[in-house]
């Protein structure tokens, strides 16, 4: 190999001609080793002597090499050309080390990704495989109690027919006695056996559930969310018409929602005692009290009967009274109940645990696979912040690590106890509680754990039973609570709204938007500063509508302070409709204030016909007939005449209809108006400054159509606003 020729080169020049020697080498090498891959002998000392020959090939090359550098080194200052290339070389191997830390971490990373997805995916596999096995495990022998929802019209008696069958009374301790949160209550087959001894034809060892949970829904129209989440845990449903009203608006919207739902039903036609000289006997079956009834009796019950089937047929439904029933699967079943006198009773619940056992078996099959939902947020001195819950399939244990939705993100904690209320006794009720270390599904359960403080109430509760599926279940949490905040539509401006539950948020959002109020912010917890905060932004755009409206949850002493300064209203109720109504009362009465305050300032469009017979006095003040040909003339009213120039004439102080003072005349009306001077203006003379071929109109300005607009909208018709539209195009009002 030929040397290279003696040339003289910058230190810069020579580091650089080294790292591309160095380079060259390291490529020859490279070469030879791939060579000697590509190449298969068969023998292995072959193999081995030409590794040598390479080696020593490439130990040629180098010296070649080295002999070539030596010679164009030789007339250079040694130093400096070690110094620079030594230099060089350093930048590369910093280069190099930069870049072999950048590649390990990325390496790193993505292992650590990859390990990241490999326990979801082993997490997912888990639960999958869980959901499989517990399905293979179903036995028509092994019956969970099915979950039994109690709805229907508002008094129409659905929580005095669960007090008769409890022998408690909830619905006193309601507020305003109407239920305002959905209510569970664990039915033993002990209670269920007492209860139905008088039913001859029901025989209760073909019962193979441990019970009843019966859920008593809201009735009031504002809860139709309320009773849609009731109706979706539920297995079958008792529907409550109060046989002297016959369906009512909410009834008929309940069995909309059980057609939706296609869930089985029976009717309690109840408050039978009202019937015209009924005679009870709660200890005998319904159908030998009927007998027993007076001939008057009997034929008004039969009218009043007659009546509600034929109201059922009209929504589409097939009924008749269980006892005649043909076909019950295409039949609703009618069974009449008293919630006063207990009459019926026994017949309504023997009936739905025999439509349970027959048609239901299948559904009731228990399984472990966790489906709970959460009802309720409650304090309970002793316990701290608990939660009541649906257990409808798979079981709780006390040290369960569970997920649920939070106010600030899914909360994960751990089951501290189990709390199940006495039998009978509503989950709802604050009384004595038995403690469990589990507790299998159906039932009614209040669970103790920390930092639920600020859980959401109205969706599902989930169970980790392993590590690395809380984060799988976090994600499925929060999906579901921003997939239910995401269908609630805010506007710009409007109130600020908090309530207690999810479902109840719903249903106070589906009360005012039938009322007409809007709503720019909504929340589920307590009221804090920074929902008084977020409530004074609208101090800024529509004082209206800086209030905070809370239902059933706490206002806290600092937020309640912060409003007082900031001038932010906070209504409280625990009666979802006198929330409501306390609300429209406060914005009339803001709207009335509001426009005392601007009745000088707003003027209402209106254009006059000057009557020629009509003119009594034609200076300072001018008195004159006239014919409202459009829009509303008002006491305080500038005129003016657009065809002489816009000529204002002045303010009409007062008005006389058929001799008698008004302060207010719409279109086609004739009416005697007084009109006098504005202040500091030269008084105008009729027959001079304008006649009675000239139109009078009313004086508009920006600001009178910025104060009709805010405060009198609703006294304006469209004909009025057109005729605003008119007048601001005729004075040139931007």
């Amino acid at each position: 190999m030929g040397g290279f020729p003696k040339i003289t080169l910058t230190p810069l020049s020579r580091a650089l001609a080294k790292l591309l020697f160095l380079f060259w080498v390291n490529r020859k090498k490279t070469e030879a080793k791939e060579e000697k891959a590509e190449s298969e002998e068969p023998k292995v000392e072959a193999k081995e002597g030409d590794e040598v020959k390479d080696n020593w090939e490439n130990d040629d090359e180098e010296d070649d090499v080295k002999d070539d550098w030596d010679e164009i080194s030789d007339d250079d200052d040694e130093d400096e050309d070690t110094s620079e290339a030594t230099k060089a070389s350093q930048d590369t191997d910093t280069k190099k080390s930069n870049f072999q830390q950048e590649s390990e971490s990325e390496e790193s990373e993505e292992e650590h990704q990859t390990e990241a997805e490999r326990r979801k995916a082993r997490a997912v596999a888990r639960i999958a495989k869980r959901k499989v096995e517990s399905e293979k495990k179903l036995d028509p022998a092994h019956l969970r109690a099915p979950v039994v929802c109690v709805l229907g019209h508002v008094d129409h008696g659905k929580t005095k027919i669960l007090d008769k069958f409890r022998r408690t009374n909830v619905q006193e301790g309601e507020v305003g006695g109407i239920t305002q949160q959905i209510g569970a209550t664990n039915v033993p087959i002990e209670a269920i056996q007492r209860q139905t001894h008088m039913i001859k034809d029901f025989n209760l060892d073909t019962i193979k559930f441990p019970g009843l949970l019966i859920i008593d829904t809201p009735g009031h129209e504002s809860f139709s969310n309320l009773r849609s989440r009731g109706s979706s845990l539920c297995d079958i449903a008792v529907l409550v018409v109060d046989i002297t009203q016959g369906l009512e608006p909410q009834t008929i919207e309940s069995i909309n929602l059980l057609k939706k739902k296609k869930t089985p039903f029976v009717v309690a036609l109840n408050k039978v005692d009202r019937v015209f000289e009924w005679d009870s006997h709660p200890s005998k079956d319904i159908r030998e009290i009927i007998k027993s009834q007076s001939t008057a009796s009997k034929n008004d019950f039969d009218r009043r009967t007659q009546e509600i089937i034929q109201a059922l047929n009209i929504q589409g439904l097939n009924a008749a009274l269980f006892w005649e029933n043909p076909d019950p699967r295409s039949y609703v079943s009618l069974v009449p109940t008293s919630a006063i006198s207990g009459d019926g009773m026994g017949n309504l619940i023997a009936m739905v645990c025999n439509l349970c056992q027959k048609r239901l078996s299948k559904r009731l099959m228990f399984t472990e696979e966790l489906q709970c939902t959460v009802l309720e947020v409650k304090t309970i001195q002793g316990h701290g912040t608990t939660i009541d819950v649906i257990l409808i399939n798979g079981r709780l244990r006390e040290g369960d690590t569970i997920i649920l939705a939070g106010t600030e993100g899914p909360i994960v904690t751990q089951i501290r106890s189990l709390l199940l209320p006495k039998p009978l006794k509503e989950i709802r009720v604050k009384g004595q509680y038995d403690e469990f270390k589990e507790v299998k599904a159906a039932q009614g359960v209040k669970i103790a754990a920390r930092e639920l403080e600020k859980a959401i109430a109205g969706l599902n509760l989930q169970v980790s039973y392993h590590e690395d599926e809380v984060e799988l279940l976090k994600e499925e949490v929060d999906k579901e609570f921003k997939a239910a905040m995401r269908s609630i539509k805010v506007k710009e401006r409007g109130v600020y709204v908090q309530a207690s539950t999810l479902g109840a948020l719903e249903a106070l959002l589906e009360f005012f938007k039938t009322n007409n109020v809007p709503y720019s912010g909504i929340r589920v917890g307590p009221v804090v500063k920074r929902d008084v905060m977020r409530a004074a932004a609208m101090l800024e755009h529509d004082p209206m509508y800086a209030v905070i409206l809370a239902f059933d949850v706490k206002v806290e002493k600092d937020a309640q302070e912060l409003a007082d300064k900031e001038g932010v209203k906070i209504f409280f109720e625990e009666t979802i409709y006198h929330l409501g109504d306390r609300y429209v009362e406060y914005l009339k009465d803001y709207k009335k204030k509001k426009q005392d305050e601007f009745k000088h300032v707003a003027v209402f469009p209106s254009r006059l016909k000057i009557i020629p017979t009509a003119i009594f006095n034609k200076r300072d003040p001018i008195v004159l007939g006239v014919t409202v040909d459009a829009g509303v003339l008002r006491t305080g009213t500038p005129l003016c005449v657009p065809s002489k120039e816009f000529v204002e004439i002045g303010v009409v102080t007062s008005m006389e209809y058929d001799h008698k003072n008004v302060d207010l005349a719409k279109k086609g009306v004739d009416v005697c108006i007084k009109i006098e001077p504005l202040p500091g203006h030269t008084p105008k003379l009729f027959g001079r400054h304008f006649d009675h071929e000239d139109m009078l109109v009313s004086k508009i300005s920006r600001e009178s159509i910025n104060a009709c607009k805010d405060y009198f909208r609703d006294d304006l018709s469209k004909t009025d606003w057109k005729l605003m539209a008119e007048l601001k195009k005729e004075f040139q009002i931007l």
